[in-house]
């Protein structure tokens, strides 16, 4: 996903001046073709995350669509209150990235995992929040979010996140459906959805079908896809690397109060609290049991619960 990051911001640098990257130490050897074609527009601020906001913040402001960049916990946590009052104040068109999202740096302890990363910026009430789930997605929406007179927060991957089919390209705002089915949903946001693919294609051998939806803008929430749903099934499955208030889960659990209190909901992921001993997200994900054999499991417990509705 980096890599799709760095050549769509490549794409977008060719096409308009305006657009211009700064970062916060980061990104070497991932923006060095960046730096060598648009020189002045490439801005390392150093080590020092409230600095690289405040100045994303005072370029949007005279007319230019900085990108901001740091690994997620600093680019979020660390300038909370300049993101709030610098770019959320002003409305101003900073896109904030967030490298390696949830745990993605998992063996690197607290300090750089970001499970709370989409609630944070989600609290900021003009800011667009997304969680691409593949490179393909990175691709099509970094795009769009540049676009946006508005300020924005896109989660970045590392290297190697397998990409998936669909059935529709990636829109902004727009849940995308990877697969078809009935019955039950499971929905994902970010790169657990490669977990849900790979669950998915080994329950298909057992004649288990659940649609999938990979809603890879949390803010706003899809109300439309998640109508559709309730008309179809009985159990919705969030799957979510991130804390349970102010994620996917929570929007989803937020419009059942009010839309469909009777569709059945399940969350997998994380709970509410720090992920210590240095495990890797492989074994984090085990752990908290939101991989792949969890969410099979997950869906065939659902499956077997009561026919869809009429």
């Amino acid at each position: 996903m980096r890599r799709a990051f760095a050549d769509a911001l490549y794409d977008l640098a060719r096409e308009d001046e305006r657009v211009v990257l700064l970062t916060g130490d980061l990104g070497f050897g991932v923006f060095d073709r960046f730096q060598e074609d648009f020189g002045p527009r490439y801005v390392n601020v150093g080590v020092a995350e409230a600095q690289l906001i405040d100045c994303a913040a005072g370029m949007a402001l005279e007319g230019f669509r900085p990108i901001a960049y740091s690994i997620a916990s600093f680019a979020t946590g660390r300038c909370f209150e300049q993101i709030r009052v610098a770019v959320g104040y002003h409305d101003a068109p900073v896109v904030v990235v967030g490298a390696g999202g949830g745990y993605t740096y998992a063996n690197s302890g607290v300090t750089h995992h970001a499970a709370e990363d989409l609630a944070l910026m989600g609290a900021i009430p003009a800011m667009t929040v997304v969680a691409p789930g593949a490179p393909s997605e990175i691709s099509s929406l970094l795009p769009q979010l540049i676009k946006l007179d508005a300020p924005s927060y896109i989660r970045v991957g590392r290297y190697g996140e397998p990409d998936y089919p669909a059935t529709q390209p990636a829109r902004l705002g727009q849940a995308r459906l990877l697969r078809d089915g009935t019955s039950v949903a499971v929905l994902t946001t970010g790169e657990v959805a490669s977990e849900a693919v790979e669950a998915l294609d080994a329950l298909a051998a057992e004649d288990i079908t659940p649609t999938h939806w990979q809603f890879h803008t949390v803010k706003p929430i899809d109300i439309a896809a998640l109508d559709a749903n309730a008309q179809s099934v009985h159990t919705l499955i969030v799957v979510e690397e991130h804390f349970p208030h102010g994620g996917l889960a929570a929007a989803v659990y937020a419009w059942a109060a009010k839309t469909a209190p009777d569709v059945t909901i399940k969350r997998l992921g994380p709970p509410h609290e720090l992920a210590l001993g240095g495990m890797s997200r492989t074994e984090l994900r085990r752990q908290y049991e939101f991989d792949a054999p969890a969410i099979a499991e997950a869906c065939r417990a659902a499956w077997l619960k009561k026919d869809k509705p009429s």
